[in-house]
């Protein structure tokens, strides 16, 4: 491989924004936990294909909406004041057509994935896949995008935690169980932990380019008290889920790791000094995923 096509391959890696990857996967970990358990307690069988192909879904899902937040942005021009990861487009590493043309092929290959799970399971599954691209496209696209109204978090918990953790369950068992559902609101806010973080760092030039996030909406303070109630909501779901699943008090071990996150919050981080935040905020996600998912199947 050539060294301008390594180049080239690393400008697209970086555009997909690998560090928001765990938002896709905690939810399918959880959710094939909460799949297990059920199925344990039913002596029935799991379908391991689907949820490998939830995964595939998931993962094309929120690096379409990388990419299409990035062409997006970088059209109204809103990524012209960022601090964060570069930005293909705002940072002209890519022309806009090439980013939204990458947009579309992550969509396509979670639509052909989702289309499998839809033929086996149920077809209405479609429609929550529809949903899904509208939602992920909308985000930041069209003429009204919802994600500058303030309404980002709102997407993030309902898509990538109780959508995508519920759907995966049901595809693996195909019902959805309680355990699931209320499992999924851990999962929600620890992704929207990772979005509050993403929005208290970009907050000054959100306010210049006129993108009202929620962090803009609320100001600097009460976006920082935010992320310490997400984490707290993300540990009393785990305690009332340990009432039946005694194990899921491991998950909370994994909110150990943000301990360096809340310290660098309560210091009065801002602008590129979140930046690490935001990769505590990843890896406390996915861990504590992974534990409360052992924690739920040993129980």
């Amino acid at each position: 491989m050539s060294e301008s096509v390594k180049s080239n391959l690393k400008i697209w890696i970086t555009g997909a924004r690998p560090r928001t990857l765990p938002a896709a996967i905690a939810p399918v970990l959880v959710g094939s936990a909460c799949a297990q358990a059920n199925a344990l307690d039913n002596s029935a069988a799991i379908n391991l294909w689907n949820i490998f192909f939830a995964l595939l879904v998931s993962l094309a899902l929120q690096i379409a909406v990388n990419y299409s937040n990035d062409y997006s942005d970088g059209i109204r021009g809103t990524d012209q004041q960022r601090v964060g990861p570069m930005r293909l487009v705002g940072s002209g590493a890519k022309f806009p057509t090439a980013v939204k043309r990458a947009a579309f092929i992550a969509f396509a290959v979670a639509a052909v994935f989702g289309l499998v799970l839809a033929a086996s399971t149920t077809w209405w599954l479609l429609l929550v896949g529809v949903a899904c691209f509208a939602a992920g496209w909308f985000y930041t696209g069209g003429s009204k995008p919802y994600g500058y109204l303030g309404f980002g978090e709102l997407f993030v918990f309902l898509f990538f935690g109780v959508v995508a953790t519920t759907g995966t369950t049901f595809v693996a068992i195909e019902t959805i169980s309680a355990t699931s559902l209320i499992a999924s609101v851990a999962v929600g806010c620890l992704a929207c932990a990772l979005l509050v973080v993403n929005n208290l760092r970009d907050i000054p030039g959100d306010t210049v380019s006129g993108k009202k996030t929620l962090a803009v909406r609320i100001g600097d303070r009460r976006t920082r008290w935010l992320y310490y109630l997400l984490l707290f909501a993300t540990a009393a779901v785990m305690v009332i889920l340990s009432l039946n699943f005694l194990g899921s008090l491991l998950g909370l071990l994994g909110l150990l790791l943000a301990i360096p996150a809340i310290r660098k919050i309560q210091q009065q981080a801002k602008g590129k000094d979140l930046i690490p935040v935001l990769g505590i905020t990843g890896r406390t996600q996915i861990f504590t995923a992974i534990l409360l998912s052992i924690g739920i199947i040993i129980s």
